[in-house]
């Protein structure tokens, strides 16, 4: 029996290590509270072929024709293969995903080609899922250290040894472990304007990043179209639109239908950049979202979450249009992994948003990211209960392509984190180009974090992952999925190929920060 470390309590995580508690001595490290993720927000659903008159081969269709040329056939073939079980074993936990005359409710997002997309709650699905893990994780033997802060990865003879974690005293302990698998998310925090929760600050994809793993993908961040245009950014699901709502500019007209064929239902990161593109038109104003003709208690019923917020705002979207703008919602970029979740350090293990599977390419196909974290999971887990941790070290992944390097930083300059949001939302958001990707990284190099408390720590792995995504951005001298370049506006073939990202400081042979 081994001990294996998870760090994060998303579905990714819940999932490992009630997984991996079956055969091994399981530790769960998480930040703050156990159910606190970013899968307790999600609301759209889940997709799977769960349906007769759907097809395995048409989701993988549709998740590659989203991604842009950038997904990697295998993983996007196990993900839609596979998902079916993943999605039978959360019934069997105790998921209970809505129904309708003892069917399945199913809805229809951007990019699907069929409705093929589960929920629960109505437009509360992440949190049905995580409260039936979590019940699952209390009853099992399982070690959990909330309000635990992952600083960085121990590392023996190059192998991940364990974590060295801040805890809710304050204190820095070390936590010796066979394995230590990566479920930690995002990094939505990046931005001003986010979905995500306080807690999406990129810990897990930048301490991997210090101790040596490769990074790919981290150029493209999608922003998710619809966040209400209110403080905290409050999602509106896909799904709102999938159910018949539309896009409206100010003086009321669609204007999404110019714009795809598939107007307000195209790709994330072609409705995303049409409303900021309206948005421009009209001086900086929100479009608005128009639900009026699903009627007040359809919008109640398939929507609570999102109803009640709107009402909590004095908003009622049965009635009156509410404004939407875009915002920071999913990292298709991260931790490269293989198909089992192995990283090229042998010893970590990631899953979840903090890894790049490849399975997204340039742009996730909506209600793919729940499925990713489930199925990677289980995948994790099988692998790791059947091989020991030896036969599991001795394969580190190599991962074929030319690796750029992000250099060590040596600014001197105090950055505030709102500082430093502003720079990637203006410098690396959903417009990009040369010259303010090249300013936005000299200022990114000039800029340093001073002290240990839990916020220090997670703006300098901000400070840390901006770069990496600046100088990615750099180097994709092409628009591609839900990376834009103004100044370089069509795909390039020879650029349909991952970036590959390591720290400078392991590349020179130096020890890790």
């Amino acid at each position: 029996m081994s001990h294996i470390i998870v760090v994060g309590s998303g579905v990714a995580g819940l999932v490992a290590a009630l997984e991996l508690s079956r055969a091994h001595e399981v530790t769960l490290v998480t930040k703050a509270r156990l159910a606190e993720s970013n899968t307790r927000y999600a609301q759209g659903g889940i997709a799977a072929v769960m349906f007769e008159d759907d097809s395995v081969a048409g989701h993988i269709e549709d998740t590659l024709r989203a991604g842009a040329g950038l997904c990697d056939r295998e993983a996007v073939e196990v993900l839609c293969k596979e998902g079916p079980s993943r999605i039978r074993d959360l019934i069997e936990i105790g998921v209970a995903f809505d129904r309708k005359n003892g069917r399945f409710a199913r809805g229809l997002e951007g990019a699907h080609s069929y409705p093929r997309v589960l929920h629960a709650g109505g437009d509360a699905t992440g949190l049905a899922i995580e409260t039936a893990l979590i019940r699952a994780v209390r009853e099992a033997s399982i070690t959990v250290l909330e309000h635990t802060f992952a600083c960085d990865l121990i590392l023996e003879a190059d192998c991940a040894a364990g974590l060295r974690v801040l805890d809710e005293s304050g204190a820095v302990r070390e936590l010796a472990a066979d394995i230590v698998v990566l479920a930690s998310g995002g990094a939505g925090n990046l931005y001003p304007y986010t979905t995500n929760p306080a807690v999406a600050t990129g810990d897990g994809v930048a301490l991997a990043f210090r101790a040596g793993a490769v990074l790919a993908d981290v150029e493209f961040y999608q922003f998710h179209p619809t966040a209400l245009a209110a403080p905290g950014n409050f999602l509106i699901s896909e799904a709102v639109r999938g159910a018949g709502a539309v896009l409206r500019a100010e003086n009321g007209s669609r204007f999404m239908q110019e714009l795809h064929p598939l107007a307000e239902l195209a790709p994330r990161d072609v409705v995303a950049r049409g409303i900021a593109e309206q948005m421009a038109a009209q001086g900086g104003k929100p479009v608005m979202l128009d639900a009026t003709a699903l009627g007040a208690d359809y919008l109640a019923e398939r929507f609570p979450t999102i109803d009640a917020a709107c009402r909590r705002l004095g908003l009622d979207w049965s009635q009156q249009p509410v404004p939407v703008t875009p915002a920071a919602h999913y990292w298709m970029g991260g931790v490269r992994t293989d198909l089992d979740g192995r990283t090229s350090m042998p010893g970590l293990f990631a899953i979840g948003e903090v890894a790049c599977t490849g399975v997204h390419g340039a742009n996730r196909l909506a209600s793919n990211s729940l499925l990713e974290s489930v199925v990677f999971a289980w995948r994790v887990a099988a692998l790791l209960c059947r091989q020991s941790r030896a036969a599991v070290d001795l394969n580190g992944m190599h991962f074929a392509g030319r690796t750029t390097s992000v250099r060590r930083s040596k600014g001197h300059i105090p950055v505030d984190r709102a500082e430093l949001q502003e720079l990637m939302w203006n410098s690396a958001g959903m417009y990009r180009n040369e010259q303010a990707l090249t300013a936005g990284l000299a200022q990114l190099e000039r800029w340093c974090v001073a002290g240990d408390s839990v916020e220090a720590r997670e703006t300098a792995n901000m400070l840390l992952l901006a770069k990496a995504v600046l100088t990615a951005a750099l180097e994709r001298r092409e628009s591609r999925g839900a990376h834009y370049r103004e100044d370089f506006r069509e795909p390039v073939s020879a650029l349909q190929r991952h970036i590959l990202l390591q720290h400078a400081l392991k590349q020179q042979g130096e020890e890790a920060a």
